[in-house]
């Protein structure tokens, strides 16, 4: 066979990693041409005979001395042998995507396991050509940036799973908000990452985590995604998920049961939400709905009608509002909207009388839902006419003589 007088590489792309030569018949006269960032190993007889970095190099007895013990090959003159020739690519891009198979964690804010999919991006740089080829590539004739997934990425998601799982218990963190917390996750996985990678002659150079998901790919993934929208859902609306349930039963009896459904709903929830309402429904309403208005949350708590001027009809006192929280106009931070005032700033609670979001005392229309409001005075949007207590700020009506909230005389 021919002997071989040129020997190089050139990648067809960057996610080569590592070249086997297809020709083994060299010579003391054969050129070796290594491109940057690349290195070229030769082997033969199963033994390392040199390592050649970038440049042009002729393998003669001088830099591969071996060849005389290996092969009894003297001083000078063009004498054939044997060889492997290998080139690594130790240039690869810091993007690499990486994605895990479904994998299940604990997730303490439901209290269950919940099947979640990873995904990312690392970095890597081959330091040791030849541990990388005798530990990794082996005997392939080529190997890419997939074939290292393929070949190390199994054990490295084992890993990546127990400390993701590690994380979310230690630090009591769910699934739904734990996209704020991928970048501290990233630099705890990076390092037994880097130790896992470094056996095989592998530097870490970067790790990143761009999202950990439930996946919807499951039965069960669906079923959690499905409870996940639900509770969004309730926590925007401000109910419960046991309210939830009740009003589905409500409804159910109400249109299954005619007369005698109705009947039994009121029954069954007069005790557990309240006689007034168990007394609405006998009187023929329709559906239950959450009460979301806060002028009417706290109406129903004082038995006072929304705009101030007497009782509600029908109101005991006894019937249990159904609180949501609200933004304050003045510090955004969410309150109760049983409050009167921002726990956390002070600013006056002054709701829409449709949506029952915090304005500010300026404003004109809602900032949530556009509804034109009375007055920029929240006193006369409130339907006072003007008039408040002077010792804690009530709205009050013009023929009130005493203050209905804390007792102060009027006038």
């Amino acid at each position: 066979m021919a002997i071989i007088d040129s020997i190089s590489w050139q990648p067809p792309d960057n996610n080569a990693l590592a070249y086997r030569y297809p020709e083994e018949n060299l010579s003391t006269f054969t050129q070796l041409i290594v491109n940057e960032s690349q290195e070229a190993v030769l082997f033969s007889k199963g033994q390392i005979l040199g390592k050649f970095g970038p440049g042009k190099h002729t393998l003669s007895t001088e830099n591969l001395p071996l060849l005389r013990n290996l092969f009894g090959i003297p001083f000078g003159g063009k004498n054939p042998f044997q060889s492997v020739v290998v080139f690594v690519n130790k240039s690869i891009p810091p993007t690499i995507p990486w994605i895990t198979k479904k994998f299940n964690i604990y997730d303490p804010g439901y209290n269950a396991r919940i099947p979640v999919i990873s995904q990312g991006r690392f970095g890597i740089e081959v330091t040791n050509a030849e541990s990388f080829l005798t530990e990794v590539v082996k005997t392939a004739k080529s190997f890419s940036v997939v074939d290292l997934s393929n070949v190390m990425w199994a054990e490295l998601t084992m890993k990546l799973n127990s400390f993701v799982s590690k994380y979310m218990q230690t630090n009591r963190l769910s699934i739904m908000n734990i996209s704020a917390y991928l970048e501290d996750i990233s630099n705890f996985m990076k390092e037994p990452a880097a130790e896992f990678l470094e056996r095989f002659g592998i530097s870490l150079r970067s790790f990143n985590i761009d999202s950990i998901d439930v996946d919807e790919t499951t039965e069960d993934g669906r079923k959690v995604m499905e409870a996940m929208t639900a509770r969004t859902t309730q926590n925007i609306a401000g109910y419960s998920w046991a309210q939830q349930q009740a009003f589905d039963t409500a409804n159910n009896a109400i249109n299954n049961g005619g007369e005698m459904g109705m009947l039994g709903m009121a029954l069954m929830m007069g005790g557990g939400m309240g006689g007034g309402m168990g007394a609405g429904m006998m009187q023929g309403a329709p559906v239950m709905n959450p009460v979301n208005d806060p002028t009417q949350l706290m109406a129903a708590n004082q038995g006072m009608a929304p705009g101030g001027a007497g009782m509600m009809p029908g109101a005991t006192g006894g019937m249990a509002a159904v609180p949501r929280e609200v933004f304050c106009s003045a510090c955004a931070k969410k309150f109760p909207s049983t409050s009167k005032f921002c726990p956390f700033c002070g600013n006056q609670y002054r709701p829409c009388p449709k949506c029952g979001s915090d304005n500010s005392p300026k404003a004109r229309r809602c900032v949530s839902c556009g509804t034109p409001l009375a007055s920029a005075d929240p006193m006369v949007a409130g339907g006072m006419g003007g008039n408040q207590c002077s010792r804690c700020g009530q709205a009050v009506s013009p023929t009130l003589k005493f203050c209905p909230n804390c007792g102060n005389k009027l006038r």
